[in-house]
């Protein structure tokens, strides 16, 4: 498969030349390695054992080759982070080291942060841009800087846009048949309580009772359900609920693997604002983990037995593109709601000045004022912040209103 540029590729670009030690983060399969090893001078998997050894035997990486080392799965050998750290401080050149991860180091083994000396990446699955590189005009970042063209057409359809959430964006699965890849998620999924749990320091003692959890969090994408109300949802059929702390493991360790991705509540950073609420809105890494864990496809959600979700997924699908072309300008994701719950936007990038984008996400082709209305409310609350306010909608051309909320099709928006 020919490689897809990525928007952590611009990152990177921007990045190496001044930066001695990078890592990109992010769950299995999400492309970390193929996007660092075209950078890369020499590989070391340390999740082989064979490659691991070499490592082992020269734990001070004082005979590694010249040029950019990728050290990938890093965590497998966790020592070597301090060995980056302790070559960053004694004057590694710029590029020397890039590190992958799909975990954090399991628990007990200490390593130094970093800070200062090593940079981190987070890598999402590919935004919708990414995988139709192109066709989408209208920048996140020309929108973060107030002067955004808004202009363009698409002929995608809901369909389109349901086929996409099903699709998934790791890399290795967009040419595979339908089957096939619905074969490959749910071996991931299962993986996921199998293996990446274990080797995280966890016995899954009741493999169902984490199934169920996932999927009680899938039904709760793109909402801030309580995670008590997630618990009430893992009770099987005998009555049987886990304990409230496992259900607490459970989340830490998926957001370890970066199998979650949750929205944080956003407040502004210059401009504080009361009542509001900061519980976080649920997002798996990728929509499609969501679709196979509640037993849904595309078509399902163009009918009533997946209906409900339709919404949701979608807005999921925009999280994350809005997600991975923000972080191509260093730009934060948050999404508002009030205490009370009388205004809510689904999604507010904040620029590196503090400017803000305020995002909604409308699964419908035509936008009325009441859809706006939460948009046009942030822009009187902070009339000096705003930048610009967007609908992201399912219809074909992008436009602006007379009251300057931009509208535009999830298909036309790039980095």
């Amino acid at each position: 498969m020919e490689y897809l540029e990525r928007a952590v590729d611009a990152k990177l670009n921007e990045l190496l030349p001044h930066a001695a030690a990078v890592a990109i983060d992010g769950p299995k399969g999400v492309g970390k390695t193929g996007t660092a090893r075209r950078r890369a001078t020499r590989t070391w998997l340390l999740d082989d054992p064979a490659e691991r050894a070499l490592v082992e035997a020269d734990p001070s990486l004082r005979g590694a080759p010249s040029g950019t080392l990728l050290l990938d799965e890093w965590q497998r050998l966790p020592q070597v982070w301090d060995t980056v750290r302790r070559q960053v401080d004694a004057g590694a050149p710029p590029g020397r080291f890039l590190l992958t991860g799909s975990a954090t180091p399991v628990p007990g083994v200490t390593t130094h942060s970093g800070a200062g000396r090593i940079l981190s990446l987070r890598m999402r699955p590919m935004a919708w841009f990414e995988r139709h590189p192109g066709t989408s005009p209208v920048s996140v970042g020309a929108l973060l800087g107030g002067d955004a063209e808004i202009t363009g057409q698409t002929d995608r359809t809901v369909g389109d846009y349901f086929r996409a959430v099903e699709a998934s964006g790791f890399p290795g699965l967009l040419q595979l048949p339908d089957s096939v890849r619905r074969t490959y998620l749910d071996s991931y999924l299962a993986r996921i309580v199998d293996r990446d749990l274990v080797e995280q320091g966890y016995a899954v003692r009741r493999p169902e009772t984490l199934r169920r959890w996932l999927a009680a969090y899938a039904a709760a994408s793109s909402t801030t359900t309580a995670y008590s109300r997630l618990l009430d949802a893992t009770t099987a059929g005998d009555g049987s609920q886990p304990a409230k702390t496992t259900t607490i493991a459970y989340r830490d360790l998926l957001s370890q693997i970066w199998i979650l991705d949750p929205v944080p509540g956003w407040s502004p950073s210059r401009s504080p604002m009361s009542r509001l609420q900061q519980a976080p809105k649920h997002q798996l890494a990728d929509p499609a983990l969501a679709l196979r864990l509640l037993g849904l496809s595309a078509a399902a959600l163009a009918r009533s037995t997946g209906a409900h979700l339709a919404g949701p997924l979608f807005e999921s699908l925009a999280t994350l593109s809005v997600r991975v072309a923000a972080q191509r300008w260093g730009a934060r994701v948050g999404h508002l709601r009030t205490g009370n719950g009388d205004h809510e936007i689904d999604l507010v990038v904040e620029g590196v000045d503090g400017q803000v984008l305020g995002v909604e996400v409308k699964m419908t082709a035509a936008v009325t004022d009441s859809d706006v209305r939460h948009l046009v409310w942030l822009r009187h609350q902070l009339p000096d912040e705003v930048a610009d306010l967007v609908i992201l909608t399912t219809g074909q051309a992008a436009y602006r209103r007379p009251d300057g909320v931009a509208v535009v099709p999830l298909a036309l928006l790039g980095v």
